[in-house]
């Protein structure tokens, strides 16, 4: 049971992730003109998409065999963390809208799930 459970968060995180990431690669000239310009930096925009959108299939590949690869789940919540935090801040510091906190919050959930997953998933 613990082991089906840890199959699904991954899974599910991986096709969310997939969803919300993969739109962006084709939204870049839309979001230029909807904050006026040019985005400034696009290999940051392109390259992070990249990132996380090859974090989304570590995520689908752990679901296929998450005792095999449960030593990875810290680190996949680590990743999580690694974006919720910065938008905490930012957010704090009254640099971005609330909104931008409140996508953010869905990758602390799934980084708590993700401990979650790692603590009832079964060691190899």
């Amino acid at each position: 049971m613990s082991e089906r459970t840890a199959r699904l968060i991954f899974a599910l995180a991986g096709i969310y992730g997939l969803l919300v990431l993969v739109p962006f690669f084709f939204l870049e000239r839309w979001i230029a003109q909807a904050t006026q310009g040019a985005l400034p930096h696009a290999e940051y925009y392109y390259g992070f998409l990249g990132a996380a959108g090859v974090m989304q299939l570590v995520y689908l590949t752990i679901a296929r065999d998450p005792v095999r690869f449960r030593p990875l789940m810290p680190l996949c919540a680590l990743a999580k963390t690694a974006f919720f935090l910065p938008v905490l801040i930012l957010w704090a510091e009254q640099r971005i809208p609330a909104a931008a906190l409140e996508f953010a919050s869905i990758d602390a959930l799934l980084a708590a799930a993700f401990i979650h997953a790692w603590r009832v998933a079964p060691p190899a």
